[in-house]
C-alpha cells in the first residue's frame, strides 16, 4: 500500500529516484480505480461516476508525471525523455523500455539508489 501512497505523498517532487515496483504499483492502482468508476459508470449509465473517474485521472496526473521522472532518474535519464513518448510508436516503446528497466546501481547522478540494501549479519 506504501507503494501507491507514495507518490501521491510526493505529488510534486521531480528530484530523486523512484524504484520499478513504485512506479507500475501506482500506476496500476490508477488505472484500476480508473477502469472500475468508468466501467461502473458506463454500464449503469451514471454521469456521476463517469465524472468521478475524470476527476480521479486529473487528480493523479501531476503525481503520474512526478513518478514517472523519478523513475527515469533510477536508470539514469533525464526527466525530459519522457517527451519521447509523444512520439508515435516508438516513443511509446522507448519510454516501456526504460520504464522496465533495472534501477542504476549505487548513486547516480540523481541521488542514491532507492532500493533499501539489507543489513549484513
Amino acid at each position: 500500500m506504501d507503494l501507491v501512497v507514495e507518490p501521491l505523498r510526493k505529488y510534486a517532487v521531480f528530484s530523486g529516484r523512484a524504484r520499478r515496483g513504485e512506479y507500475w504499483t501506482f500506476v496500476a492502482a490508477v488505472y484500476v480505480v480508473y477502469v472500475v468508476l468508468g466501467g461502473l459508470g458506463a454500464s449503469a449509465k451514471s454521469p456521476a461516476l463517469l465524472v468521478a473517474a475524470f476527476v480521479v485521472t486529473v487528480m493523479c496526473l501531476l503525481p503520474a508525471v512526478a513518478v514517472t521522472v523519478r523513475r527515469l532518474h533510477d536508470t539514469d535519464h533525464s526527466g525530459w525523455w519522457s517527451l519521447i513518448g509523444l512520439v508515435p510508436f516508438v516513443g511509446t516503446v522507448v519510454m516501456l523500455i526504460f520504464l522496465c528497466t533495472e534501477s542504476e546501481p549505487g548513486e547516480n547522478r540523481f541521488g542514491p539508489c532507492p532500493k533499501r540494501i539489507p543489513a549484513h549479519r
